[in-house]
């Protein structure tokens, strides 16, 4: 069984605390009006978003839970709505991802979190920048759990751990 303990000394003790609010000043910057647009383009830029979101979902819902025999999509860990895509540039792409663990007290959402970045960051085919959350309400602590899967160098120095890279390679393995 995973050590609790060892996932948060990898994951833990860096960043200054208001990493997501400065991401959620970016992504208003780079989407002024909510990113709603209007024109004869926005039906196109709508459906493209929302078939690239359908990727995104395809490659993470075969994930496996840490503890489970069952896969994210099953456990309604993820699922289609959860996953949001919006166009940033010319070929490059916001993808947002709202997970929810299957107990507000999960002790393995910080796991799971990185299991979906993990996955994502190797085998998206296209250019992008990715936000993975949980759901709002759904931790108890979702704020620092969200800190740490957003933050490059925690999931680098978790990634380095031998044990931690283990299990995250278990757990996104493609089934047969």
């Amino acid at each position: 069984m995973l050590s609790l303990g060892l996932l948060w000394r990898a994951l833990a003790g860096r960043g200054d605390g208001h990493e997501e609010e400065k991401e959620a000043a970016k992504a208003k910057a780079a989407f002024p009006g909510g990113g709603l647009q209007s024109g004869p383009r926005s039906r196109t830029v709508v459906a493209m978003d929302q078939e690239r979101a359908l990727e995104v979902y395809d490659i993470i819902r075969t994930i496996r839970d840490p503890e489970k025999p069952n896969t994210l999509e099953e456990l309604d860990v993820v699922t289609e709505s959860c996953v949001e895509v919006h166009e940033t540039n010319e070929d490059e792409y916001l993808v947002t991802i709202r997970f929810t663990p299957t107990v507000p007290h999960c002790s393995l959402a910080t796991l799971i979190g990185l299991c979906l970045r993990i996955k994502l960051q190797r085998c998206l085919p296209f250019k992008h920048k990715l936000e993975i959350f949980i759901s709002e309400g759904a931790h108890s602590t979702e704020e620092d759990i969200n800190k740490q899967i957003n933050d490059k160098e925690r999931v680098a120095a978790a990634m380095e751990n031998p044990n931690l890279r283990e299990i995250v390679e278990q757990c996104v393995l493609e089934p047969d």
